[in-house]
């Protein structure tokens, strides 16, 4: 019989490539990874990994396995959590991934709401931009993601098959300019009109994550130039460092700014104005589960009701 913990097994040895570096991400020991990788073996009744090199691979038997894996692992994490929330959530878990500027605004405030509505439930959280937060909620990893796409720009591929999920729109997020204290437009901050992105063709720029970097590109290439960025980091108080220190310019989600205190950095407003859809993402099956329903609810109402000082 194929049980449920092999088969994240499997997953982690898939993904990862080897035996030891599986044992690492799920915290046990390789020989451990091992046997139950036998064990599996032995229920399935036909290989399902064989060693090239360093590396093992899936045989066409394991790739099989691994892709019915992820909604047979989704199925069980429901099927739990549905358990769970039988005793009046006095019981059960959410699991939550969010990209950095999410986790520092809006997730505090809904996990504290969410663990003094309902303190046995247990709230954890990890990061991880789009796309890979939302293939982490359907291969059963989490139960809720935060995520993001940008709006009046073509859709990327990841955004297009948000729609086997549960999509709650959270906030509408609008990109601001950075530009170093002393440059030639931080005085249209203090004029109150707007900077065309045009106006910083010849700048350095200084990007975010891999898919604000292309959406940077994309909105630079539309005004009529290509973006000389020099320096790239998902880090966003680096970014406001490096603006701060003269380095070059850039354009970040006004919900980064807020856990951030740049020195050196005058903000402006952008034109054309570009803007980015929050939402929080979950499968069919979970937005049933009361904990799960309940940590929307807080993600929803701390993102229209932000703490003073955003």
């Amino acid at each position: 019989m194929i049980e449920a913990r092999h088969l994240r097994v499997l997953r982690a040895v898939s993904r990862s490539g080897s035996f030891s570096a599986a044992a690492r991400e799920l915290g046990c020991t390789q020989p451990a990874v091992s046997q139950q990788m036998k064990a599996l073996e032995q229920s399935a009744g036909t290989p399902l990994l064989i060693r090239a090199g360093r590396e093992m691979r899936l045989t066409e038997a394991g790739e099989a396995l691994t892709r019915h894996a992820a909604g047979i692992l989704a199925g069980l994490t429901a099927a739990e959590e549905e358990v769970a929330a039988i005793a009046g959530l006095r019981a059960g878990r959410v699991r939550m991934v969010s990209f950095p500027s999410g986790s520092s605004t809006i997730v505090p405030t809904a996990v504290a709401e969410m663990r003094a509505a309902h303190p046995g439930t247990q709230v954890s959280l990890e990061e991880a931009e789009p796309p890979r937060s939302v293939e982490m909620v359907r291969g059963g990893d989490c139960e809720v993601a935060l995520a993001f796409r940008y709006l009046g720009m073509p859709a990327e591929p990841a955004d297009t098959e948000w729609d086997d999920l549960v999509v709650r729109p959270l906030l509408t997020d609008r990109l601001v300019g950075l530009v170093p204290a002393g440059h030639r437009l931080a005085e249209v901050a203090v004029e109150g009109r707007s900077v065309e992105i045009a106006e910083l063709a010849d700048e350095q720029w200084i990007a975010g994550c891999p898919r604000c970097r292309r959406h940077l590109v994309g909105v630079c290439e539309d005004a009529g130039f290509t973006p000389r960025i020099d320096f790239a980091t998902d880090d966003y108080p680096a970014v406001a460092g490096l603006v701060g220190a003269g380095l070059g310019v850039a354009m970040l989600p006004e919900l980064a700014l807020q856990a951030v205190r740049p020195k050196g950095v005058v903000v402006v407003e952008m034109a054309p104005v570009v803007r980015r859809e929050v939402v929080a993402l979950t499968l069919p099956d979970l937005e049933h589960v009361p904990a799960v329903n309940a940590m929307l609810t807080h993600l929803a109402t701390a993102a229209a009701h932000p703490p003073a000082g955003r």
